[in-house]
């Protein structure tokens, strides 16, 4: 760690003394401590159609279902060749693994720079963005051959969305408290965000794409973004001491955010056009991860507390089953297969990989991997686009 960083993490560490319940629920306030831790169809619903949407986004297939471009073996013909892999980073090896789901086998391994924390899809879908947070990079990958490119001089980038538009990269700049937009080509800085949230790490976009929902983990706040502006128009602090938000994602039908908290062992339930207070549905010690069926109808959450994964049915409004991985383990992030029949999961604390089938909540397979797991990405995926993170396609 540099002199400079030190001094900024000094400072993090100092601003967050005042958050007392916080410190006492985690214990820890960095993303590497926390990756050396031990431990029904849609009813159709009637869109209003007054707002908009943001200026050269894509228009949905469906106003009903953001997710319908991501029906199985729907692939946009830009990766219909891209040879399918798992792409996993592993935190505290400076790794990436590279996982062949047919066999389950690790076929390559490719170093990156300090603390890779996701993979992340371009918007455009040709390349993948291996996000270096302390080594202050992105690293390119060429999903078509699986080979690195040349690193990018990026700051903090702990996680990285894409505007719906294809316009601006989002730079979620955790320990810098700031949202940084960046040329979604380039990586050029054109607006830096700061926030008087900590942690900034995930998101989800708006049906229209006017707006985006921001989880602040180590303050335990949600942010409202309006994208076009570039500026945070609501803030509001989780109603649970210790809230501790991870993963974010809007429902199928665009009115609701499910925002998943480590620390409330639970998912919130937000109104993210009036950002009122939320909701809390409890699912499971640790919940972190969340990733929707390709048939638009399931949510699957992972608990990483606990080695299980909990299912959410949209229409039904509640939790049908919960699966549980044998031996234990700690999901955390990942994503679907192309065809919709195997979810995907890094085990964090673990230094390895989950293979689960969809249909019967069965481990295919458990794979070893480098050392923290984090942020791993199923390529390809069926979408037109890439909104960012381990893979969010409309």
């Amino acid at each position: 760690m540099t002199p400079t960083r030190l001094t900024r993490a000094l400072i993090a560490t100092a601003a967050l003394a005042a958050l007392a319940p916080l410190a006492a629920c985690t214990g820890a306030h960095n993303h590497q401590d926390e990756a050396l831790s031990s431990k029904a169809a849609l009813a159709p619903v009637k869109r209003k159609t007054a707002v908009q949407r943001l200026p050269g986004m894509p228009p949905l297939l469906d106003p009903n279902d953001v997710y319908a471009a991501d029906r199985p073996g729907r692939l946009s013909p830009v990766v219909k060749d891209f040879p399918s892999r798992v792409y996993v980073p592993n935190t505290n090896s400076n790794t990436v693994s590279v996982i062949d789901p047919k066999t389950y086998r690790v076929i390559d391994t490719i170093p990156v720079d300090a603390q890779p924390q996701h993979v992340v899809p371009s918007w455009d879908l040709k390349t993948l963005w291996v996000n270096n947070d302390k080594g202050n990079t992105l690293t390119p990958i060429d999903p078509r051959t699986g080979k690195a490119g040349k690193t990018v001089d990026v700051h903090d980038p702990y996680n990285l969305y894409f505007t719906p538009n294809g316009k601006y990269a989002i730079v979620m700049a955790s320990l810098d408290r700031e949202l940084v937009f960046r040329d979604a080509h380039t990586m050029k800085r054109e607006k830096t965000v700061p926030v008087s949230c900590y942690g900034v790490n995930h998101a989800d976009f708006s049906p229209d794409g006017r707006y985006f929902i921001v989880s602040c983990e180590f303050s335990g706040e949600l942010l409202k973004v309006d994208t076009e502006k570039m500026k945070v128009i609501g803030q509001e602090k989780l109603p649970f001491d210790g809230a501790m938000p991870q993963d974010v994602k809007i429902s199928p039908d665009g009115r609701k955010y499910y925002i998943a908290d480590m620390v409330a062992d639970g998912v919130w339930i937000l109104d993210g056009d009036k950002f009122t207070k939320p909701t809390l549905l409890p699912t499971g010690k640790g919940a972190h991860g969340l990733y929707v069926s390709r048939d638009s109808r399931v949510m699957y959450i992972s608990n990483r507390g606990e080695g299980t994964v909990s299912l959410f049915d949209f229409a039904k409004n509640r939790l049908t089953a919960k699966w549980h991985l044998p031996d234990g383990g700690s999901p955390d992030m990942g994503g679907v297969s192309a065809d919709g029949k195997v979810l995907w999961l890094s085990g964090r604390y673990n230094s390895e990989v989950y293979a689960i089938d969809t249909r019967t909540g069965t481990q295919l397979a458990r794979i070893k991997v480098g050392s923290g797991p984090h942020g791993l990405a199923v390529y390809p995926q069926p979408g037109r686009y890439s909104l960012g993170h381990t893979g969010i396609f409309r």
